[in-house]
């Protein structure tokens, strides 16, 4: 039976279906209330970043010139942007999370394979931007206090000092309170953190030309590349990079789009507030860093070592405050709401949203991110783009299942029923599940290779230059192969 889509949100609150919760169940229409500025206002969060602004840096460590770094992130984004806004469509059409869309083309408990695939992704980015903002408390610590950052102790096994672990433990509780205090809170964050971090990018970017009395050496830099056979490999990794940077949320993105509303302010939220801050701030952090090498005689692509460089405390102290705030808008939103879905989604009735955020906490401190982050080019080349090869496919079959199979008509009762038209082979989606698994299996010899498990050589070259563009073909794969599946079996 189908309702209209008004109706579903109070239908399942008032009878309480058990693959739902409150944190799971629809959004009723009186609380859809992030308009096209929450929206904008969210993606301003979570694109100010360190990571965002130093993007560039591997790019131009592979050989791109400032203007080919800048242009792959450009394309790079608006091509994340066409599966964001397709994908968000379903959040604010029903109300309904990103793991409970899932259930539609993976099954009731089929949803679980992606969902995790995407929560474990959120968990390490989760602990990359706690250790980001840790560091920046604990060289504030250093201006103000007076000492010396570098002359640290590291601990035994940990690789970093006392004062460091410290300090990035404060800052993984900051991000529990807003865990704890739930969506309301993340909403308000982002909508007042916005306008304070485009002034202090801009702030950032004056002060570079000042003090550079121009924008410095790297913008002349050519690029390192003898011919467009070296360029066009290196440079479509880079926009895979790119879009694998937010492949993430484009997966995600009904679990903040259920609460617009409207189409159009989802829609018009995103195209605003996405390429252009990751475009303006990756530029930013170009300009920054060549104004460094006229300053300091060196580039310093990393604004928190950059801040604690400046002579005057107070100035050092405020400015790396400014980036623990960026630093925490994006790790909220990015990296906390998905898996707190997502973990509920294994046992609604037992996990909530906030136990579901704890968890994914407690994972971002044992992966130990410090680690994962020490190597630019590794954490674009191999992080970024492995993944991507995984969650392609899957924003590929989300797709195709809402926009051509089901025509944009979903039966939301029966998404939160055992025995529903979702729950097709006990609870699993052959269809769905086959279609992830055929889409990933070609890039994974290069995957392989990439991390260095396997030897390159016993790679076929055309698998290893097709791993550079590893989004595309797995989306492109899974869509087609999802549609042909489910026309041959549409119960399985």
């Amino acid at each position: 039976m189908h309702f209209p889509a008004e109706s579903h949100a109070a239908l399942i609150h008032h009878y309480p279906m058990p693959l739902s919760n409150p944190d799971l169940a629809p959004v009723p229409p009186e609380k859809r209330t992030w308009n096209l500025w929450h929206i904008a206002a969210l993606w301003v969060g979570m694109a100010v970043c360190i990571s965002t602004y130093t993007l560039a840096s591997g790019l131009i460590g592979q050989g791109m010139n400032w203007w080919q770094a800048v242009l792959a992130v450009l394309l790079g984004n608006i091509i994340v942007l066409i599966p964001m806004t397709l994908n968000a469509h379903p959040g604010t059409a029903y109300g309904i999370p990103f793991p409970v869309l899932l259930r539609a083309s993976f099954g009731t408990l089929g949803a679980n394979i992606p969902a995790m695939a995407r929560a474990l992704v959120s968990c390490g980015w989760l602990g990359i931007q706690t250790w980001i903002g840790g560091s920046a408390i604990y060289l504030t610590a250093g201006a103000i206090l007076g000492f010396d950052p570098a002359a640290r102790v590291p601990l035994p096994g940990l690789g970093i000092s006392p004062g460091e672990l410290f300090c990035f433990l404060l800052f993984w509780l900051v991000n529990v309170y807003f865990i704890w205090k739930g969506i309301d809170s993340i909403k308000w964050l982002e909508a007042w953190s916005a306008p304070f971090l485009l002034l202090t990018g801009l702030a950032l970017l004056v002060w570079a030309v000042t003090a550079a009395k121009g924008f410095g050496p790297i913008l002349d830099q050519p690029d390192k590349f003898k011919s467009s056979a070296e360029f066009w490999p290196v440079f479509g990794a880079g926009v895979t990079a790119m879009v694998g940077y937010w492949a993430t949320l484009s997966l995600n993105i009904p679990d903040f789009s259920r609460y617009a509303r409207s189409q159009r302010d989802q829609a018009l939220g995103q195209a605003l507030g996405l390429p252009l801050t990751m475009v303006l701030y990756s530029f930013i952090g170009i300009v920054v860093t060549s104004a460094t090498v006229v300053v300091f005689g060196s580039a310093i692509w990393d604004p928190v070592q950059l801040v604690a460089k400046f002579n005057n405390p107070v100035l050092s102290a405020v400015a790396l405050i400014a980036l623990a705030v960026a630093t925490l808008t994006t790790n909220i939103a990015a990296n906390v709401v998905s898996p707190a879905n997502d973990f509920s989604n294994l046992a609604p009735h037992r996990i909530s949203f906030r136990t579901g955020g704890l968890i994914a906490a407690v994972i971002g401190i044992l992966i130990m991110p410090w680690k994962l982050y020490a190597n630019p080019t590794g954490y674009i080349f191999t992080w970024l783009i492995g993944y991507s090869a995984l969650l392609g496919p899957v924003a590929g079959i989300m797709i195709a299942d809402y926009f051509v199979y089901r025509r944009r008509r979903l039966n939301v009762e029966a998404l939160y029923q055992e025995d529903g038209e979702y729950r097709y082979r006990g609870g699993f989606s052959l269809v769905g599940i086959g279609a992830l698994a055929a889409s990933v299996l070609p890039n994974v010899p290069a995957f392989l290779a990439t991390i260095g498990a396997i030897e390159k050589s016993s790679v076929p070259s055309l698998l290893m230059a097709g791993y550079n563009y590893a989004w595309f073909i797995g989306f492109a794969l899974a869509f087609v192969l999802y549609l042909i599946l489910r026309k041959l079996a549409p119960r399985s």
